[in-house]
């Protein structure tokens, strides 16, 4: 958090310097504003994060044309905040909005606009509207498919999030088969005991789990618990986690 507080003080010293030395509506202030916001949403101060984003993209409406890339930026940011806010409807509106910029200012299979879908689908999915979440992921995969290397991390969280979706829909053999894709790619591109490599086989465990394959599931339990043995500090949550669900997953063996 001491991190977190000395940006805010860089970034705001520097936007009292430009406030001073440019015009009003000059571009560099709403770089400044929305640098602010990335430490407030980081902190997890999400009003104040909201109003920087929403300063920033007022600067930004007057200073740029109205399908810049840079004001799909800040209706992403805002986006983001809305969601950790639990506003979804807000939320969806604001990444609509900057997927629609997208769309005019950027090439058709340009990794941004993958990422907008994929922000439209994490709406969806806390919504609870599992279709439009699936098929919201999934155009965000095709895009990824053609604008990335096979084996990008980025291909990854796609297949994760689709079996994501799979498991609410109770769809457990797509699921599965989504999870798997994803670990495959994870275990060529991460290092052996990143906790994302731990993540998926916990995804997979608990896809066992669902489907009442337990001994199956208890063996990713324990790989991923080795992971995150390895690599996160002794009282991370992700810790206590996987060990609920070992005992758990005991219990019913």
């Amino acid at each position: 958090m001491g991190e977190y507080s000395k940006a805010l003080t860089s970034y705001e010293r520097s936007l009292e310097i430009q406030k001073i030395a440019l015009p009003p509506n000059h571009p560099d202030l709403a770089a400044s504003y929305n640098n602010i916001g990335i430490v407030y949403i980081n902190m997890g101060e999400y009003s104040k994060a909201l109003s920087s984003y929403e300063r920033s993209l007022e600067i930004r409406k007057i200073a740029l044309p109205p399908n810049h890339p840079d004001l799909a930026s800040s209706y992403s940011n805002i986006g983001n905040v809305y969601i950790n806010m639990g506003e979804y409807s807000k939320a969806l509106s604001s990444y609509e909005r900057s997927l629609e910029i997208q769309k005019i200012a950027l090439p058709p299979n340009h990794p941004d606009l993958a990422a907008s879908y994929n922000n439209i689908g994490n709406v969806y999915i806390n919504m609870g509207e599992y279709s439009k979440a699936l098929s919201s992921y999934e155009r965000s995969l095709e895009i990824k498919k053609i604008a990335l290397p096979p084996n990008h991390p980025n291909l990854a969280s796609s297949y994760n999030n689709i079996g994501n979706v799979y498991i609410n829909m109770d769809e457990y053999s797509k699921a599965l088969s989504s999870c798997e894709r994803s670990l495959e790619i994870k275990k060529i591109a991460l290092p052996p005991n990143h906790p994302d490599l731990a993540a998926s086989y916990l995804n997979i465990g608990n896809v066992y789990t669902n489907m009442g394959e337990y001994s199956k599931a208890l063996s990713y339990y324990e790989k991923a618990q080795e992971i995150f043995q390895k690599s996160l500090p002794s009282n991370h949550p992700h810790i206590a986690l996987v060990k609920t669900n070992i005992d758990n997953v005991k219990k019913k063996m």
